[in-house]
């Protein structure tokens, strides 16, 4: 290493850039102002890279899945969307939803959680919740005085993923807590839903009508519906299959 890139890698230390460093002698270029800029891209697009990282570990997917591991053979998309309109996450900028309804094991979390992944890395603020787990933790932080903050940080989502919804019946309770939450996203914020019930057996999930019918008509408005024909991939790919 030259004097001068000893000096530089003092002061990258100094400047807490240490990452810089260790970088110093891959960078390739003649003249200051290219090695200097070829330094800072690296720099750049490592914190790009961390950021993203921790996008995607906060918002709480249980495993990654990607869009280009993904066949929309057994998907129907409405007329208002498209796999590409999907790609470009054009619905979350025009705070539109999707429900992606179907049997189990088709394909919906992993279409919800690789459009989630692809927010992540495009700076939007994302979460990804089992519903029951979110009912849960609503309840929770209810009577801990806590709810309040909580919406919070769901209003400064742009992306809410209910993954699951209506595998387990809610109690009132949490169904108005829930209700609470689909109501701060209304018009403000995508929520991605994936459910196997069909709108007219939500009430089983609610125990309530005009509870059901409130939340059905904010989540319907706005959202694009994508039906999962298939077979459960999981039965199709089992090993214990002959």
């Amino acid at each position: 290493m030259t004097a001068v890139r000893t000096e530089i890698a003092t002061c990258c230390r100094q400047l807490r850039l240490r990452r810089l460093t260790d970088h110093l002698d891959d960078v390739q270029a003649e003249e200051p102002e290219e090695f200097l800029l070829e330094l800072l891209r690296t720099e750049v697009a490592h914190r790009d890279a961390a950021r993203i990282d921790r996008a995607i570990k906060t918002a709480g997917f249980y495993a990654p899945k990607y869009l280009n591991d993904f066949v929309f053979d057994e998907v129907t998309l409405p007329s208002s969307a498209s796999v590409d309109s999907l790609a470009s996450l054009s619905f979350i900028d025009d705070r539109q939803n999707l429900i992606l309804y179907g049997n189990v094991g088709t394909g919906k979390t992993h279409l919800a959680t690789a459009l989630g992944i692809e927010a992540c890395k495009k700076r939007y603020k994302v979460q990804f919740w089992r519903t029951a787990a979110l009912v849960n933790h609503l309840i929770r932080v209810h009577d801990g005085g806590d709810l309040q903050p909580f919406l919070k940080q769901i209003e400064k989502l742009d992306l809410l993923i209910c993954d699951e919804w209506g595998y387990v019946p809610v109690h009132r309770d949490g169904a108005q807590l829930l209700f609470q939450v689909i109501s701060a996203c209304y018009e403000k914020r995508s929520l991605i839903i994936t459910t196997n019930l069909e709108f007219s057996k939500w009430v089983n999930i609610f125990l309530d009508e005009a509870m059901t019918t409130a939340i059905i008509d904010r989540l319907v408005h706005h959202s694009h519906l994508l039906v999962f024909d298939g077979e459960s991939h999981r039965v199709k790919n089992s090993l214990m299959r002959h």
